[in-house]
């Protein structure tokens, strides 16, 4: 396999509670790798799909067209490729439909895959709006609170008005983010259709400031502005109902310390941004309350920083 390039990137907290659709973050321990080597043919194809039990995936499609690695590829190949074609194998490390973008996952280790296939390879911000491309097929719209961190990394301001442009914040020193996963999903599509189309211009600007303060709180490192800023007040009241542990969980967090704790993406994950130190206990009390629900679940511990996409192996 000498000739396969494995690449990896991570999963990803997408909103950040604050930044509907423009703060994402990237998440230490999760995530997907596509290997990818050229081929006979003239266009990308997919060998295999495999999920996180190593086995073969039961229903995500190996068909190039519908396939969030193979369109991100696609596009990157199509753009600077040499004609040949490309064989892509995807090993899906972050769970379906989870709120820690895993459609954006794919499409960005395809593309920084097939990136180091090319004669003279992108910078890796270029590679963005590749990436893009598959996570508007999976997601139905061009959003890249998920791409643009498991991309570059670390806490990024991704709104659309900006694109393919984006801001890599400075993480506050000090935080880290606790992430738990419920045994439930929610898809991101449908969750989309079911926001409200106007709201009033007071809630709509409380939540701007509550961006613009969060934004400020990181590039101080003021930890307890954090604690007054990362809250949602216009997406999570929606969309909390959808999933049922997140009453408890939230509580949970609260109660051991937690700065802030909001839905990631569109749930049914959850995150909660914590003092360092108090991060395992609050991911421990967490999965506590998730469970005490009856629900199965699983969390990690990450720093602000945690790194962005990366080859593996070539």
């Amino acid at each position: 396999m000498s000739d396969w390039v494995t690449a990896f990137a991570p999963a990803s907290i997408g909103n950040v509670g604050v930044g509907f659709d423009m703060l994402g973050l990237a998440l230490e321990g999760a995530g997907d790798k596509v290997l990818a080597r050229r081929s006979d043919g003239t266009d990308v194809s997919v060998a295999e799909v495999r999920g996180l039990d190593g086995e073969l995936h039961p229903y995500l499609s190996t068909d190039a067209k519908s396939n969030t690695a193979s369109i991100a590829a696609q596009a990157l190949w199509g753009a600077h490729g040499d004609g040949r074609g490309v064989e892509l194998k995807v090993h899906k490390g972050v769970p379906l439909q989870s709120g820690m973008g895993s459609s954006a996952a794919s499409a960005v280790a395809a593309v920084v895959a097939v990136n180091a296939l090319l004669d003279e390879p992108l910078p890796t911000p270029e590679l963005l709006a590749y990436a893009l491309e598959g996570e508007k097929f999976a997601s139905g719209g061009l959003h890249a609170d998920n791409v643009a961190p498991s991309l570059l990394g670390g806490l990024v301001l991704c709104p659309q008005v900006l694109l393919p442009d984006v801001v890599q914040l400075p993480a506050p020193d000090g935080v880290s983010a606790a992430l738990l996963h419920p045994d439930l999903q929610v898809n991101t599509a449908q969750a989309r259709k079911g926001l409200a189309k106007s709201y009033s211009m007071q809630l709509w600007v409380e939540q701007q400031g509550l961006l613009a303060g969060f934004i400020a709180a990181c590039g101080a490192s003021d930890i307890e502005l954090i604690g007054k800023t990362l809250r949602d007040v216009i997406i999570e009241p929606q969309r909390a109902a959808a999933v049922p542990c997140f009453g408890a969980v939230k509580a949970a967090a609260e109660k051991g310390g937690a700065l802030g704790c909001s839905l990631s993406g569109s749930g049914p994950s959850i995150f909660a941004l914590c003092r360092t130190a108090h991060a395992r206990n609050i991911a421990s009390a967490m999965e506590q309350a998730c469970r005490s629900q009856g629900i199965g679940c699983q969390s990690w511990v990450s720093p602000m920083t945690a790194p962005g996409a990366r080859i593996e192996s070539s």
